[in-house]
């Protein structure tokens, strides 16, 4: 969500020393960035954009897409690569560099990178945030709110409706957290039949009381409007509503879900060395924690917290304090595995 714009980002002697390290080579470059446009984009702009503009010369021409990756596939079959730097989620990183749609990325343009969280960087692209499924309540209406994903479940001591995702993805990893398994267990155990059957078992207990949602402007306005107790949300989402609209949401980082977005350089791209360069300075601490200064999203290295303020620092998925016992999505796990326990979860619906 916007936050209060920074005078000058470059006034910081750290932003400047990121800067400056921008190779001239590239200071006539125009690099073509997609990214999925909105208020992300924006802070995008905002965060790197501008002051890589200002350091190197480098200019950007922006495109918005929804993400996939037919265009991607279709421009570098065709020798025609037009991009230079794209926007991806999980699942379609992962398939990208499977399938060679992108150029391998030299670790060794990121430096010291023995603080990025586990995962954030793979043969072909660089997390660039962190966002989350978490859940939250309306503080006004709640003395004594829940502490944990448990008490997503525990009707007794919350009486009240339950607000969810209309999806088996993340809603069955709480359903077997809240049933006592570990996070560290929790998909070796939804692998199985006995634990998929156990995660239905727990989501069951509350099945009468939940609401389902499938946009996620929807779940915020179930809190507001009081049509529930609880509601599973994006982090983003509840904290714009907080910041923007002023409302008394709590959120409630234990069992969070958390999953990352990446950068990468698709194959053939025409200014590939430029655009790796410009993935290398958006990653550093200095430079990748000013994207929280304009909306809810974390940085996947712990060095970028440093340079974040408390009161922002709050709000992140990636806080010390919130990142206790999340779970990292296991987007190979869903790939595989979505179809089958959709069509379960969707007969479960069916259900009296």
């Amino acid at each position: 969500m916007p936050m209060k714009p920074i005078t000058n980002l470059l006034a910081s002697a750290s932003l400047l020393a990121a800067a400056v390290a921008v190779s001239p080579l590239h200071a006539a470059t125009k690099l073509s960035i997609v990214t999925f446009g909105g208020a992300y984009e924006s802070a995008v702009k905002q965060a790197y954009l501008e002051p890589y503009t200002q350091a190197s010369g480098t200019t950007f021409g922006l495109e918005a897409y929804d993400g996939g990756l037919a265009k991607l596939s279709a421009m570098v079959q065709a020798n025609n690569t037009t991009w230079d730097v794209v926007d991806l989620e999980s699942n379609d990183a992962i398939a990208a560099c499977d399938e060679g749609l992108l150029m391998k990325f030299d670790k060794a343009l990121l430096g010291d990178s023995s603080d990025f969280i586990d995962g954030s960087i793979s043969e072909c692209a660089v997390a660039s945030m962190v966002w989350s499924t978490i859940f939250a309540y309306d503080s006004s209406k709640l003395k004594t709110g829940p502490s944990q994903v448990g008490d997503f479940f525990d009707t007794a001591k919350f009486p009240g409706k339950r607000g969810l995702r209309k999806s088996p993805k993340g809603t069955l990893e709480w359903a077997l957290m809240a049933d006592g398994v570990s996070k560290d267990q929790v998909y070796s155990v939804l692998g199985t039949p006995e634990g998929l059957e156990r995660a239905f078992s727990k989501l069951s207990s509350i099945k009468n009381d939940i609401i389902w949602w499938e946009s996620g402007a929807q779940a915020p306005q179930l809190l507001a409007d009081g049509a529930v107790v609880m509601v599973q949300a994006y982090n983003g989402r509840i904290q714009s509503a907080v910041d923007t609209d002023h409302k008394p949401f709590a959120i409630v980082w234990d069992g969070q879900i958390y999953d990352f977005e990446w950068w990468g350089v698709p194959k053939g791209a025409k200014n590939a060395k430029a655009a790796a360069d410009f993935i290398a300075y958006a990653s550093q601490p200095e430079v990748i924690s000013q994207l929280s200064r304009y909306i809810a999203y974390a940085p996947p290295r712990s060095k970028a917290l440093e340079h974040i303020d408390a009161q922002t620092l709050k709000g992140l998925p990636t806080a010390p304090a919130n990142f206790g016992n999340a779970v990292q999505i296991d987007v190979n796990f869903w790939t595989d595995n979505f179809d089958v326990i959709n069509k379960r979860f969707q007969v479960w619906l069916s259900q009296p």
